[in-house]
């Protein structure tokens, strides 16, 4: 049983991290819940306290009890560094919301402290188990349309009244839904070499946030991946277009969890998660006797917490981390990059 605190208790933690948790309650104990204030959620502590949870508004609370295993940092991004720097260095294993920090250099430092003191860090990629992103792994483990070519996934919305918002850089869409894209493709295809970049206001122009960008990741074997997302999408675009020597696949729309989530359907209900049937992917290949074959993948399902698996395999069974060093500083890196000017640019990452 690994003891858990949370520091934060707002949406993201109750959406995103402890409907799966309750799932997994011969495993985690959530021992703690920080919040600066508490009281906005009265239901929400109130079934947690009825477990056993002890809420406080002192993170001296967190910082001072050896007996945690885990604490799981769900804070505002730009808060993220200094907190977790603060908790690595109170001798606490970290898993911190993406993403993790704004520098490839504070990236490193966070890295090189747990390195320092043999704890345990690591962002909390939970679209690596995404049912669409799932579905595509294996599509393309399978074969089905050779090698691949060229790969284009969408994270598209229809929010033209939301644009112009200050605040800091980690608060647009290329940090805020950028981080989920990029990190699936590292996870897959590893470092590019070379990454395109065009990362645009457009709702209001000449807005302090971005909300529009479209990266090209360029791989070896003339394979690209394009990573885009706007907030002006009225007509939906496939959320993935594979392209391959022998097929296509395509695939509509996202992953039901997080649809269930905001509708109060909690994992571990009927059909929770579960893809429509209309919204299958398709895939059209040519087989070894050159036949047309056209069909139709049925989504494998998601589960956000099996990155809570995946902690529980490496803190008590040494497992690999789910999400290595070297794919936590790519993303970072990638990321930086992209915000180093406001023009379109390409770079050349270092091998």
């Amino acid at each position: 049983m690994l003891n858990i605190a949370y520091v934060g208790f707002g949406k993201s933690t109750n959406r995103y991290h402890l409907p799966y948790i309750a799932q997994r309650l011969d495993r985690f104990n959530v021992k703690t819940i920080y919040a600066r204030h508490l009281g906005k959620r009265p239901e929400d502590e109130a079934a947690w306290e009825a477990k056993g949870t002890t809420f406080t508004e002192n993170l001296d609370d967190v910082l001072n009890d050896n007996s945690l295993d885990l604490v799981v940092v769900v804070t505002p991004a730009p808060s993220h560094f200094e907190m977790v720097k603060t908790l690595l260095e109170h001798g606490k294993n970290v898993m911190v919301d993406k993403p993790m920090t704004r520098t490839l250099e504070e990236a490193k430092t966070l890295v090189g402290l747990a390195k320092q003191n043999n704890l345990f860090v690591m962002p909390f990629q939970n679209r690596r188990f995404d049912s669409d992103f799932l579905t595509l792994q294996h599509v393309l483990q399978t074969g089905y349309v050779a090698r691949p070519i060229d790969l284009e996934v969408h994270m598209d919305h229809y929010r033209p009244n939301d644009g112009g918002k200050a605040g800091d850089t980690m608060d647009g869409d290329w940090y805020g839904h950028g981080v989920h894209l990029v990190d699936q493709m590292v996870s897959l295809f590893g470092r590019p070499k070379f990454v395109n970049y065009d990362v645009r206001a457009t709702r209001i122009l000449d807005a302090p946030l971005d909300d529009q960008f479209e990266a090209q990741l360029f791989y070896d074997h003339a394979f690209k991946v394009t990573v885009q997302a706007t907030e002006l999408a009225a007509v939906a675009y496939p959320k993935w277009i594979l392209q391959g020597t022998k097929g296509t696949y395509i695939k509509y729309n996202i992953d039901q969890q997080e649809y269930d989530l905001k509708s109060g359907i909690m994992p571990g209900q009927a059909n929770f998660g579960l893809d429509a049937p209309q919204d299958y992917g398709q895939l059209v290949y040519y087989n070894q006797n050159h036949d047309r074959i056209e069909k139709t993948v049925p989504t494998i399902p998601g589960d956000y917490g099996r990155v809570y698996d995946a902690v529980y395999d490496t803190l008590v069974n040494h497992a690999e981390k789910l999400v290595s060093d070297e794919q936590m500083l790519s993303v970072i890196e990638i990321l930086e990059q992209g915000l180093s000017t406001d023009q379109p640019h390409t770079i050349k990452l270092s091998d």
